[in-house]
Formats: C-alpha cells, sequence, structure tokens
C-alpha cells in the first residue's frame, strides 16, 4: 500500500501525523479496516486455494511425502500473495494515475498502463481540462476534532449540475483485475463520507486551508478494459456510522489484547472426627 503523507504504519494499523503538532490521527481504512467484518474476503481466499490446489494436484502430491511442511507454507500463502499483488498493483494504479493528473512523467508500466488508458478515457468523456477542474489530487483530510485523517484521490469539477453547471465531486479511484466496473462495497461510502466531512486539509507545503464543500462522491473503477463512476450517497447519515466506527476503533485500539485470568480462592481441608 502507498504511503501518503504523513502516514506511518503502526502495530495497530495506519496512523496520521498532524504537521501543526498534537496526536496522531488514526487513518480512515485503518477504521474501516478495523471495524468493518469483511465478509467476502474469507469465501474469495478458500476459491483461490482450492483453484491453486486443483491447478498443482499432481505436483502437490509427489511433494507431500517427502516436503509436507513446506507444500502447506505455499498453499497456505496462495490468498496473501494475491491480496499483496493486488494492492501493489491499486498503488501503482494510483501513482500513474495522480501523475497523469498533475502532468508529471508516467512510469512505463505494461500492466498498469490498460487501467491509465481508462482514466484518461473517462477524463475525455467528460470533457476534463486538467488545468482548469481538478482542485486537487492526493490531498490529505484532516478532522482533528474527532481524531482522524485520509488522503483524498481526486477533488474534480464535473458538469453533473443543472444545466450542466460544474460541481466539485470527491471520486475514489478503485482498481481491479476480476470485479465488473459498476461494483461497490457498502464501506466505500463511509470512507467518501469522513473524507467528505473532515474539516481541513493541508496544502503542499503543510498549512491548512478548510474542506471545500463537496456536491457529489463517487468511486471511480478502473479495469483494464473499462471504467465506471458510481455516485455514492456519502451524507451525513453515512458520516455518523462511521463515527460510531470510529469509536470501536479507538476502544478496540486502547483495549489490552489479554486480561489476568481469575484463580478460584482455596477452599479449607475439613477434617473428620475421630
Amino acid at each position: 500500500m502507498t504511503q501518503p503523507r504523513h502516514a506511518r504504519d503502526t502495530e495497530r494499523g495506519r496512523y496520521y501525523s498532524d504537521p501543526a503538532g498534537g496526536p496522531d490521527l488514526v487513518s480512515v481504512t485503518n477504521v474501516l479496516d478495523t471495524a468493518v467484518a469483511k465478509k467476502a474476503l474469507v469465501p474469495w481466499a478458500v476459491k483461490l486455494t482450492v483453484e491453486h490446489v486443483l491447478t498443482h494436484l499432481p505436483s502437490i502430491t509427489l511433494r507431500l511425502v517427502t516436503d509436507h511442511t513446506e507444500v502447506a507454507r505455499e498453499i497456505k500463502a496462495v490468498h496473501r500473495d494475491a491480496k499483496d499483488r493486488a494492492a501493489n498493483l491499486g498503488d501503482r494504479v494510483h501513482a500513474a494515475a495522480e501523475a497523469h493528473v498533475l502532468g508529471a512523467p508516467v512510469a512505463d508500466d505494461p500492466e498498469v498502463a490498460p487501467y491509465l488508458h481508462q482514466l484518461k478515457l473517462w477524463l475525455a468523456s467528460w470533457g476534463v481540462d486538467l488545468n482548469k477542474h481538478v482542485e486537487a489530487t492526493e490531498i490529505t483530510c484532516l478532522h482533528r476534532r474527532l481524531g482522524y485523517a485520509g488522503t483524498a484521490d481526486l477533488l474534480i469539477w464535473l458538469p453533473t449540475g443543472p444545466g450542466g453547471r460544474l460541481e466539485l465531486w470527491l471520486i475514489d479511484y478503485k482498481s481491479s483485475a476480476t470485479r465488473p466496473a459498476k461494483s461497490v462495497y457498502p464501506e466505500n461510502t463511509l470512507q467518501l463520507a469522513a473524507l467528505r466531512f473532515c474539516e481541513t486539509v493541508l496544502l503542499p507545503d503543510d498549512t491548512d486551508a478548510p474542506m471545500p464543500p463537496i456536491e457529489r462522491t463517487g468511486v471511480l473503477n478502473l479495469r483494464a478494459r473499462s471504467h465506471a463512476l458510481v455516485p455514492m450517497p456519502a451524507d451525513r447519515a453515512a458520516h455518523r456510522a462511521f463515527r460510531g466506527l470510529l469509536e470501536g476503533t479507538r476502544w478496540l485500539h486502547a483495549a489490552p489484547s489479554t486480561y489476568p485470568a481469575l484463580t478460584a480462592p482455596a477452599v479449607p481441608q475439613i477434617r473428620k472426627a475421630a
């Protein structure tokens, strides 16, 4: 996973340091990873593992006799390796998207190129002028009062209002090699709401600016052969839901990992009368 400015990984997940001082701020994705059950992950991991075993069954069978421990280790790592590869691809797609939006050189990456092409198609379809319509990219958003922070992928003006009026959108990129372009998760709304209702953004020189009023929010799904902008209802109700998860995350991060066991009191020995 990419490391946004001022973000650092801890044993409790990602936190942001505040350039103005003060306590560290838990990241939005850390809250969602801690407090939202990812029910699809277990079936996905099982599916990948079973497919791997069936595909390589002859070689696995031969190796089991002499190399049982190593074979088991490899099988256990199948879903973790796939998850790491997907995360790495997502990081590279994000980096390429940021560079393109900023007009900076984009690294030559054949695996990323199809996703970047879909971003370019999307920008062209909306008539986006990168110099006029992009408000910010990869900007750090803070909510010091509530104690969290995150990074917004893209703030952009799109002609989605009445009569083609420009509206300011907060957009989060999502890349996948397998999911349909129109698919989203409910927690995507919570992520966008958390960012939308931040109070402050950090400018490039780390000075504060007010969070601009966001009119629309959505997920821009980038796939190798397609793309889709999916509007998400990141409203005040979604933000209240996120705040509940934030409170749960704080409790979980502060809770001890072990508690002392309670032992029964000694029972006095009763002697029989002679």
